[in-house]
Protein backbone atom coordinates (compact mmCIF):
# COMPACT_ATOMS: atom_id res chain seq x y z
CA UNK A 1 0.00 0.00 0.00
CA UNK A 2 0.93 3.46 -0.63
CA UNK A 3 1.17 6.13 1.23
CA UNK A 4 -2.15 8.60 1.74
CA UNK A 5 -2.68 11.36 -0.32
CA UNK A 6 0.80 10.21 -2.22
CA UNK A 7 0.46 10.39 -6.07
CA UNK A 8 0.84 6.52 -6.43
CA UNK A 9 -1.79 5.94 -3.75
CA UNK A 10 -4.23 7.63 -6.09
CA UNK A 11 -3.03 6.15 -9.26
CA UNK A 12 -3.41 2.59 -7.67
CA UNK A 13 -7.44 3.81 -7.34
CA UNK A 14 -7.05 5.04 -10.82
CA UNK A 15 -5.79 1.29 -11.52
CA UNK A 16 -8.41 0.13 -9.89
CA UNK A 17 -10.86 1.13 -12.32
CA UNK A 18 -8.86 0.57 -15.35
CA UNK A 19 -9.00 -3.02 -14.46
CA UNK A 20 -12.31 -3.23 -14.05
CA UNK A 21 -13.11 -1.64 -17.30
CA UNK A 22 -10.49 -4.42 -19.05
CA UNK A 23 -13.11 -6.88 -17.04
CA UNK A 24 -15.81 -5.33 -18.91
CA UNK A 25 -14.35 -5.17 -22.31
CA UNK A 26 -13.37 -1.88 -22.50
CA UNK A 27 -9.48 -0.63 -23.20
CA UNK A 28 -8.36 -0.60 -19.43
CA UNK A 29 -8.02 3.19 -18.71
CA UNK A 30 -9.13 4.71 -15.62
CA UNK A 31 -9.43 8.23 -13.54
CA UNK A 32 -9.83 9.39 -10.29
CA UNK A 33 -9.84 13.55 -10.03
CA UNK A 34 -9.01 14.57 -6.21
CA UNK A 35 -9.74 18.00 -5.08
CA UNK A 36 -8.11 19.44 -1.40
CA UNK A 37 -7.35 15.43 -0.66
CA UNK A 38 -10.74 14.37 -1.67
CA UNK A 39 -11.60 12.27 -4.21
CA UNK A 40 -14.67 13.91 -6.25
CA UNK A 41 -14.64 11.38 -9.55
CA UNK A 42 -13.86 7.91 -10.60
CA UNK A 43 -14.05 6.58 -14.17
CA UNK A 44 -12.97 4.36 -16.58
CA UNK A 45 -13.66 3.89 -20.22
CA UNK A 46 -17.02 3.28 -21.19
CA UNK A 47 -16.60 3.73 -24.88
CA UNK A 48 -18.22 -0.16 -25.84
CA UNK A 49 -20.87 0.17 -22.76
CA UNK A 50 -22.26 3.16 -23.87
CA UNK A 51 -21.56 3.24 -27.50
CA UNK A 52 -19.97 6.49 -27.46
CA UNK A 53 -16.34 7.39 -28.92
CA UNK A 54 -15.63 9.95 -26.63
CA UNK A 55 -16.28 8.59 -23.28
CA UNK A 56 -12.90 8.07 -22.71
CA UNK A 57 -12.21 7.85 -18.55
CA UNK A 58 -10.70 11.57 -18.73
CA UNK A 59 -14.40 13.23 -20.22
CA UNK A 60 -16.24 11.17 -17.70
CA UNK A 61 -14.18 12.42 -14.33
CA UNK A 62 -14.22 15.84 -15.72
CA UNK A 63 -17.71 15.89 -16.54
CA UNK A 64 -18.56 13.99 -12.65
CA UNK A 65 -15.75 16.84 -11.23
CA UNK A 66 -17.23 19.65 -12.74
CA UNK A 67 -20.89 18.51 -11.37
CA UNK A 68 -19.74 17.83 -8.06
CA UNK A 69 -17.93 20.85 -8.16
CA UNK A 70 -21.03 22.95 -10.15
CA UNK A 71 -17.73 24.42 -11.95
CA UNK A 72 -16.58 23.97 -15.10
CA UNK A 73 -13.07 24.52 -14.37
CA UNK A 74 -10.92 22.44 -12.37
CA UNK A 75 -7.67 24.58 -11.33
CA UNK A 76 -7.89 23.22 -7.87
CA UNK A 77 -8.02 19.61 -8.79
CA UNK A 78 -5.52 17.05 -10.20
CA UNK A 79 -6.34 13.95 -12.35
CA UNK A 80 -5.19 10.88 -12.07
CA UNK A 81 -5.29 8.90 -15.13
CA UNK A 82 -3.38 5.04 -16.15
CA UNK A 83 -3.07 6.19 -19.96
CA UNK A 84 -1.51 9.74 -21.55
CA UNK A 85 -5.07 11.43 -22.54
CA UNK A 86 -5.19 11.27 -26.14
CA UNK A 87 -5.49 14.37 -28.06
CA UNK A 88 -8.89 14.67 -27.40
CA UNK A 89 -9.40 14.80 -24.04
CA UNK A 90 -6.35 17.32 -23.57
CA UNK A 91 -8.02 19.10 -25.38
CA UNK A 92 -11.39 18.70 -22.59
CA UNK A 93 -8.35 19.06 -20.40
CA UNK A 94 -6.93 22.50 -21.25
CA UNK A 95 -10.99 24.06 -21.39
CA UNK A 96 -10.96 22.54 -17.77
CA UNK A 97 -7.83 24.15 -16.64
CA UNK A 98 -6.50 21.42 -14.78
CA UNK A 99 -4.14 21.99 -12.16
CA UNK A 100 -2.51 18.74 -12.76
CA UNK A 101 -2.28 16.07 -14.34
CA UNK A 102 -0.57 12.61 -13.25
CA UNK A 103 -0.32 9.73 -15.95
CA UNK A 104 1.22 6.37 -15.60
CA UNK A 105 1.97 5.66 -19.05
CA UNK A 106 2.56 6.96 -22.06
CA UNK A 107 0.94 6.71 -25.43
CA UNK A 108 3.06 6.02 -27.87
CA UNK A 109 0.44 6.11 -30.71
CA UNK A 110 -1.60 8.41 -29.60
CA UNK A 111 -0.84 10.84 -26.54
CA UNK A 112 -1.36 14.11 -26.66
CA UNK A 113 2.56 14.90 -26.59
CA UNK A 114 3.42 13.84 -29.98
CA UNK A 115 1.34 16.62 -31.22
CA UNK A 116 4.19 19.09 -31.68
CA UNK A 117 2.12 22.17 -29.94
CA UNK A 118 1.14 22.43 -26.43
CA UNK A 119 -2.08 21.05 -25.58
CA UNK A 120 -2.80 21.54 -22.31
CA UNK A 121 -3.31 25.00 -20.41
CA UNK A 122 -0.10 26.31 -19.71
CA UNK A 123 -0.58 26.42 -15.52
CA UNK A 124 -1.25 22.72 -15.91
CA UNK A 125 1.63 20.70 -14.11
CA UNK A 126 2.32 17.45 -15.23
CA UNK A 127 3.82 14.59 -13.77
CA UNK A 128 4.53 11.33 -15.77
CA UNK A 129 5.50 7.69 -15.16
CA UNK A 130 3.77 6.75 -11.78
CA UNK A 131 3.36 3.13 -11.07
CA UNK A 132 3.97 3.17 -15.04
CA UNK A 133 5.18 -0.37 -15.02
CA UNK A 134 2.00 -1.91 -13.54
CA UNK A 135 -0.11 0.02 -15.91
CA UNK A 136 1.96 -1.11 -18.83
CA UNK A 137 1.38 -4.56 -17.71
CA UNK A 138 -2.41 -4.01 -17.62
CA UNK A 139 -2.43 -3.02 -21.14
CA UNK A 140 0.16 -5.47 -22.40
CA UNK A 141 -1.94 -8.47 -20.66
CA UNK A 142 -6.00 -6.53 -22.14
CA UNK A 143 -4.21 -6.53 -25.48
CA UNK A 144 -2.74 -9.81 -25.60
CA UNK A 145 -5.85 -11.65 -24.41
CA UNK A 146 -7.89 -10.17 -26.74
CA UNK A 147 -5.32 -10.96 -29.54
CA UNK A 148 -6.02 -14.49 -28.42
Amino acid sequence: MYPLFSDEYYMQLALYKAEAAGKAGEIPVGAVVVCQHRIIAKTCNQTEQLTDVTAHAEILAITAAASYLGSKYLKDCTLYVTLEPCVMCAGALYWAQLGRIVYGASDEKRGYSLVNQPLLHPKTVIRKGVLENEVVQLLKNFFLKLRT
